[in-house]
C-alpha cells in the first residue's frame, strides 16, 4: 500500500472533516508540505493554494521568518498559565496591536480562534451593561453575517443559513439588511437607505435594550464575500454612537491587510468599541485569537469583587508559541511591505475581472479580495455543483472552494503573479465549463 492510499485509509477510518458530508465527500488529498502559495501532497503533486487554506496563511506557507520565530521560542517557554501569570511576547504582541489598531482601542483579551474572540466580545459587552447598572442583552446583526460556530457566533449567525439545525441551542438576535454591492451596482443607494432606515427604527425601538451591533467590516466572507462601501458603515457607527449602542467589528477575516489596509476598519472609517482578530493573526501558523476592546470598557469591569471581572479563559491563553508567531507575521508587514503587495494583487484581480466582462455575475474586488457569481442553476450552498468545482479545481492543481455560485480568490500575499494568472486561466475555464447562460 502506497503511503497516500495508508494515509487516506486511516483518515477514513478514524478523522471527522469540518464542513463536510462525510458519505458522499471526494478521498480527501494527503498534504506532505508546504511553500509560499504552494502546497505538495505525499505523492509530490503541486496545487496553488488560492484561498490561503481557509483564509490564515497571509503570509505564505512555511515562512522562514515566522518558522524561526516559533521555534526561538519553544526553547525558552512554550505555555504558561495566563491568570497571575504573563509573559514578554504577549506583551509586546498586545502592545504592537495597539499601535497599530483604529485609535481608542487598548485593551487585549487573548482566546483561542475566531469564534471564542467573538464569544468574548458578546460576553464582555452584556457584562459591560450590567457593571454600569443597565440590562442590555439584545444584539445586532447584518443578514447573512458569520461569526463563528460556538453557540453565541452561531446565534449571530442565524442568517447566514449554516445552523437551521441548532436553533433550539441558540439565543435571538435582531437583524438588519446589509446592503451587498458589487462593480456597477446601480441600485447600491437605495439598497444603503433600506438598510439604514431598517437601523434607524431598530434603535428607536430597541436601542436602549441592545448590547452591541455586531459586524464584518466591508466583507462578509462567509456569506460569499459580499461587500459594502465604506460610506454605509460610517453612517451605521454614527447612528450606533448617538443611539449610545457598542460596535463590535469582527475583523477574523478581514484584518491583516485583507482589504488593502492593515485593518478594514481603516478603509472604511470607523473606530469600534471593540475587534475581533484570528485567523491572519499568526500567519497561519497556530491558532490564536485576541478581543481588543476600549479603555472605558475595561475600566468597567475594575472592583473590589469578583461579579465585575470578566469570568472567561481558555487554557492556552496568550499561547507563547503562538505570541511569537503573530510578532513575527506583523514584523513581515513592514519587512516585506505586505500592504504593497496587497495594492498589486488588487490590481491584478481588477485587470482579470474586467476581462470577464458579462459571463460572470455581480464581480467584485476589494484588496486581496476577488469574487463573483457564476451563472448557475442552483446557485444554493452545497449544491451539487460545489463538490464538481471544487473536483475541477483540484484536477487542475488549484485549492479553491467555492461558497454556493460564488468563485473567490483570497491567496497568500506573495504569491507569484505569475502563478495567480495561472489561477485565473483556470477559473476562465471553468465559466466556461459550467455556466448555464
Amino acid at each position: 500500500m502506497s503511503r497516500s492510499a495508508e494515509l487516506i485509509a486511516l483518515d477514513r477510518a478514524h478523522i471527522w472533516h469540518p464542513y463536510t458530508q462525510q458519505s458522499t465527500a471526494p478521498t480527501p488529498v494527503p498534504i506532505a508540505s508546504g511553500q509560499g502559495a504552494w502546497l505538495k501532497d505525499v505523492e509530490g503533486r503541486e496545487y496553488l493554494d488560492l484561498i490561503a487554506s481557509w483564509w490564515v496563511a497571509i503570509h505564505g506557507h512555511a515562512h522562514p521568518v515566522i518558522a524561526r520565530a516559533i521555534a526561538e521560542q519553544a526553547m525558552t517557554l512554550e505555555q504558561v498559565i495566563f491568570a497571575g501569570l504573563t509573559h514578554e511576547p504577549a506583551v509586546r504582541l498586545a502592545a504592537g496591536l495597539v499601535k497599530r489598531l483604529p485609535p481608542g482601542l487598548t485593551r487585549v483579551f487573548f482566546s483561542d480562534d475566531g469564534s471564542t474572540a467573538v464569544e468574548v466580545a458578546m460576553k464582555m459587552a452584556c457584562h459591560y451593561w450590567r457593571n454600569l447598572g443597565r440590562q442590555r442583552g439584545r444584539f445586532l446583526v447584518f443578514s447573512g453575517g458569520y461569526h463563528g460556530d460556538t453557540a453565541g457566533a452561531m446565534s449571530a449567525s442565524r442568517s447566514a443559513g449554516f445552523f437551521e439545525g441548532y436553533g433550539s441551542l441558540l439565543f435571538a438576535v435582531d437583524t438588519i439588511p446589509f446592503p451587498a454591492t458589487w462593480d456597477g451596482d446601480a441600485e447600491v443607494e437605495a439598497k444603503e437607505q433600506g438598510a439604514l432606515a431598517a437601523l434607524e427604527r431598530f434603535l428607536e425601538e430597541h436601542g436602549a435594550s441592545c448590547a452591541a451591533m455586531l459586524i464584518e467590516p466591508l466583507i462578509q466572507g462567509a456569506a460569499g464575500m459580499r461587500m459594502c462601501r465604506p460610506g454605509f458603515l460610517q453612517g451605521v457607527a454614527e447612528r450606533l454612537r448617538a443611539a449610545g449602542v457598542l460596535l463590535i467589528a469582527d475583523e477574523v477575516m478581514t484584518g491583516f491587510g485583507r482589504c488593502g489596509t492593515l485593518f478594514a476598519c481603516e478603509l472604511a472609517g470607523i473606530a469600534p468599541d471593540m475587534i475581533c482578530l484570528s485567523k491572519g493573526l499568526t500567519g497561519g501558523f497556530l491558532p490564536m485569537a485576541v478581543t481588543v476592546c476600549r479603555e472605558e470598557i475595561h475600566a468597567a469591569f475594575l472592583g473590589p469583587t469578583f461579579d465585575r471581572a470578566l469570568a472567561h479563559g481558555h487554557s492556552f491563553t496568550a499561547n507563547a508559541l503562538g505570541c511569537a508567531a503573530a510578532l513575527a507575521s506583523l514584523g513581515l508587514f513592514e519587512s516585506e511591505a505586505t500592504l504593497q503587495r496587497v495594492a498589486a494583487l488588487e490590481a491584478l484581480h481588477r485587470e482579470r475581472m474586467a476581462a470577464l466582462g458579462g459571463r460572470v455575475l455581480a464581480p467584485r474586488v476589494m484588496g486581496a479580495v476577488a469574487a463573483f457569481e457564476l451563472r448557475l442553476s442552483d446557485q444554493t450552498y452545497g449544491s451539487a455543483f460545489t463538490p464538481r468545482l471544487i473536483q475541477f479545481f483540484l484536477d487542475r492543481g488549484m485549492i479553491i472552494r467555492p461558497l454556493g455560485a460564488v468563485i473567490y480568490l483570497v491567496p497568500p500575499y506573495g504569491i507569484d503573479h505569475v502563478d495567480l494568472h495561472r489561477g485565473w486561466d483556470v477559473i476562465e475555464e471553468a465559466i466556461d465549463c459550467f455556466s448555464t447562460a
